[in-house]
């Protein structure tokens, strides 16, 4: 295994392990048991498009775009209030959803929908992806294998945190576990915005 795959996948990892606006709807989604393939399978290929493009050299979009990164970080903020508000709100009314599995199933278009928004209207990911594991991976002879690294990283990543969440299963067959997760995920996504707005 070469060194330059090996440096690509830690860089990855690394860059997604923190929890984020899309991590926390990955969770969720898993605790639910809803569409989680579909759901981890969009989040790493989407991730893989955007290192592709690092590595192929198109992190220079800001520059060029001036605009770009301004109407990516509003346009972020303005999702994530949103969403957070709306976790805050079912945390509020609780009940919304007592058991794993069970309580109203979203459709496979608005969860798609809602990662793909989580994923490429957070300016951040193209910091990390495009920009970072671009610029990093010029630094190395292999830049094929460090990209694929890093790819990899995200599949591994995404599918764990997909389809692990079931293993708290019994934890949140508690209705005020599933109250917590929202007021998490409420303040994650607000908190999120206002660093974006504060950019």
């Amino acid at each position: 295994m070469s060194t330059s795959l090996i440096a690509g996948f830690v860089l990855g990892f690394s860059l997604i392990l923190a929890i984020g606006a899309q991590n926390a709807f990955v969770l969720r989604q898993g605790l639910r048991r809803e569409h989680v393939f579909p759901l981890c399978l969009t989040c790493a290929v989407s991730d893989a498009i955007l290192i592709a493009a690092g590595v192929a050299g198109f992190g220079t979009l800001a520059q060029i775009f001036p605009w770009f990164e301004t109407a990516m970080r509003y346009g972020g903020a303005i999702f994530l209030t949103w969403y957070g508000l709306r976790s805050l709100s079912s945390a509020w009314r609780g009940g919304a959803v007592m058991e794993v599995g069970q309580g109203q199933t979203a459709s496979l278009k608005s969860v798609l929908l809602t990662v793909l928004a989580f994923t490429w209207l957070n300016p951040h990911v193209y910091l990390d992806t495009v920009v970072l594991i671009g610029s990093i991976s010029a630094q190395y002879e292999d830049q094929l294998a460090f990209a694929l690294g890093a790819m990899s990283a995200s599949f591994v990543f995404f599918f764990s945190l997909g389809y692990g969440a079931g293993l708290l299963s019994p934890v949140f067959a508690r209705p005020r576990a599933w109250q917590v997760l929202d007021v998490v995920i409420g303040v994650v996504m607000l908190t999120l915005a206002a660093k974006l707005v504060a950019m």
